[in-house]
């Protein structure tokens, strides 16, 4: 079985260049180009990340969203770097049946969350 996840788009190369820096610990490369398509693939068994460019902007909060565990223990220094690369953080700190998260947005405004799940030896615990 193959995981595709599809992220519709304006730009899909300035989106490409954000998501190959904020997925570059995980070795992610470009994939298929075919307009109106780019892909970024991983090491399997990790998902595709399709991007699709479409002529309408994003409207409202995202049905689907990515939630990425880095493995760091400090996540406020990963969303640093992924503020970095253009992306705005859009909460602070939360935790919930002991998962920490911090809600951000890509350059165009898809959000993902950046999480430690519980017993990671979350900095902030």
């Amino acid at each position: 079985m193959q995981i595709v996840v599809t992220l519709d788009c304006a730009d899909t190369e300035a989106q490409a260049d954000f998501w190959l820096g904020a997925l570059a610990p995980l070795h992610y490369q470009r994939g298929f180009h075919g307009p109106p398509y780019l892909s970024l693939v991983g090491p399997t068994p990790a998902p595709t990340l399709l991007l699709h460019q479409v002529p309408e902007p994003k409207q409202g909060k995202n049905r689907m969203h990515l939630d990425l565990d880095f493995g760091t223990t400090d996540l406020l220094s990963e969303v640093n770097r992924l503020e970095q690369l253009g992306a705005t953080r859009l909460s602070e700190e939360l935790s919930e049946h002991g998962f920490h998260w911090i809600v951000v947005a890509d350059p165009e405004g898809n959000e993902f969350c950046v999480f430690n799940p519980p017993n990671s030896n979350n900095a902030a615990q």
